[in-house]
């Protein structure tokens, strides 16, 4: 892995005074609000011994399925890059089933807490007055499941819009789940942030218009944030002084 260089201390402070004057913060959630991926991946392993399929993800192969957004698409791509026997859609239909099961039972035994500074930074910004969405590619029942347990019950009065990747025509890097929630918030992109974690995420934020900032994840931290505000490790990095 390169070394990334240290952000100049004007790209933190340009980024600090737009993290506090955006009108909407604008968050995805997969490896973004928390690091979710690894759970992913083991309840799609899970998912595959159950159903007497021989196929197995280890971390290198399920880095590379991640640039295909979505379980089902993810899926797809491993059979025509491995030559495997194709599924039937219900067989596929059933397998995520299975996985998205596995995956909550997995999150909700606590096996996924939120990233550091993330929910400082949405009790901060609800504090400010600011609005908060949601434009993400996992389905609305993960999102759910990972916030229930992260945050309560109640999370879903904390977000404004919430947009999930199975409610748009096309999925991430498309611009089409961004586009969307800018739609429900009444709001042009240069009034948001979006924070995001990986190159398809700001690739689809980007072609929306909206500024990006980036907080590094498990699984992308080698993709090309160049077009990013800023990209840092922790969002503590910007938000703590």
């Amino acid at each position: 892995m390169s070394e990334v260089p240290a952000p100049s201390a004007v790209r933190l402070d340009r980024v600090r005074d737009l993290i506090v004057r955006a009108r909407a913060l604008i968050f995805d959630v997969d490896g973004t609000l928390a690091e979710t991926e690894e759970v992913h991946r083991q309840a799609f392993n899970a998912a595959f011994v159950e159903t007497n399929l021989d196929w197995y993800w280890d971390q290198a192969l399920y880095k590379e399925l991640l640039q295909v957004a979505g379980g089902k698409e993810r899926m797809r791509a491993f059979e025509r890059q491995r030559g495997r026997q194709p599924l039937s859609d219900a067989e596929i239909a059933q397998l995520h089933r299975i996985k998205t099961k596995g995956y909550a039972g997995l999150i909700a035994g606590g096996g996924c807490p939120l990233r550091p500074g993330m929910e400082a930074l949405l009790v901060a910004a609800r504090k400010r007055g600011q609005r908060l969405a949601i434009a993400t590619t996992t389905s609305r029942d993960n999102i759910d499941v990972l916030l229930t347990a992260a945050l309560g019950r109640d999370w879903v009065d904390r977000f404004e819009v919430i947009v999930a990747g199975d409610e748009v025509p096309r999925k991430k890097p498309a611009p089409d789940v961004y586009l969307e929630v800018l739609s429900r918030l009444g709001l042009s992109a240069s009034e948001c942030l979006a924070i995001e974690d990986s190159g398809n995420g700001l690739v689809a934020a980007s072609l929306a218009g909206i500024p990006v900032l980036i907080s590094r994840s498990m699984f992308f931290r080698d993709d090309d944030f160049s077009a990013a505000l800023l990209a840092v490790d922790e969002i503590t990095d910007v938000t703590e002084r």
